[in-house]
């Protein structure tokens, strides 16, 4: 059985300590969909870790798809973040309000899909930061620009041509990351589709199970077992899906933790809950 990945995570007593360190680059991820009143860069301005800048997942993206916060290329990723004064040789530290299933598991997924493993997730988020009275700070971070170059991996990316296919072959196990009311379609989704349901065949599999009461993601074993619980045969392929690519994310990272690959359908139920011609199942 694989081990767990020790670097996917750090704990807020780590990062304190090397908060000075400049070759540690921190990212506030914090996103809201629109219905819910909430700016995540508005709660960054208000207060944020000490050094952090604020990474948009709706402006490091594909500007020119109608759907949410799809893949930007590779030169539009480079540019964005090194403007944030991101370079290859960083490590780079993730977080966000909620655990990691806002934004920052995304932003973890979106780096390593851009060719650069070394970055990891604040585990417990800024709730666990502040809970432990660490320190935060409102005055803006404005970085020197850094040179960041990005290499594709396609593995880690699914598109809607590749879930078509997967219906005929089965080669992946498809993982649905939303609530049970979402995945039944007895719950109106967070974004707009013509048919509400899941992708036949998925399983679903939401992302809060493993994240604990304090926060913190779940122990490997908690992991594997939860997977177990869900019908999910971790040493068989697996493509995470959810609304719009965010909350996938928490899934692909906990098989990442367990020492297992995932893919990521980017654009999710959003996408495919819009086509005319994808079989759905409630």
């Amino acid at each position: 059985m694989a081990t767990a990945d020790l670097g996917t995570l750090v704990s807020t007593d780590w990062l304190a300590d090397h908060l000075g360190d400049p070759a540690v680059k921190i990212l506030d991820c914090t996103w809201h969909h629109a219905s819910t009143n909430l700016d995540g860069r508005t709660q960054y301005r208000g207060r944020h870790l000490p050094g952090s800048v604020h990474f948009d997942i709706d402006n490091i993206a594909d500007k020119s798809s109608p759907l949410p916060h799809m893949l930007p290329s590779p030169a539009e990723f480079a540019k964005k973040v090194g403007l944030l004064g991101i370079s290859n040789a960083d490590r780079v530290i993730v977080y966000d309000r909620l655990f990691g299933g806002s934004a920052a598991a995304r932003v973890w997924w979106m780096f390593r899909v851009f060719g650069h493993d070394n970055v990891a997730l604040l585990d417990g988020g800024y709730a666990k930061w502040q809970a432990e009275k660490k320190p935060a700070e409102m005055a803006p971070v404005r970085p020197e620009p850094a040179a960041f170059e990005a290499a594709f991996r396609p593995e880690l990316v699914r598109s809607l041509a590749d879930m078509k296919a997967n219906l005929l072959t089965g080669a992946e196990q498809v993982l649905d990351a939303r609530g049970p009311a979402k995945f039944d379609g007895s719950q109106e989704d967070v974004f707009p589709v013509k048919k509400p349901g899941h992708i036949p065949s998925s399983l679903n599999v939401p992302w809060g199970d493993f994240i604990t009461e304090t926060g913190a993601f779940a122990g490997p074993e908690a992991i594997r077992a939860r997977f177990a619980a869900a019908g999910v045969d971790i040493d068989r392929p697996v493509v995470a899906t959810c609304a719009s690519g965010t909350i996938s994310c928490v899934l692909a990272l906990a098989l990442h933790l367990i020492g297992r690959p995932a893919a990521v359908y980017d654009g999710s139920f959003a996408e495919w809950g819009l086509a005319d011609d994808t079989p759905i199942a409630a």
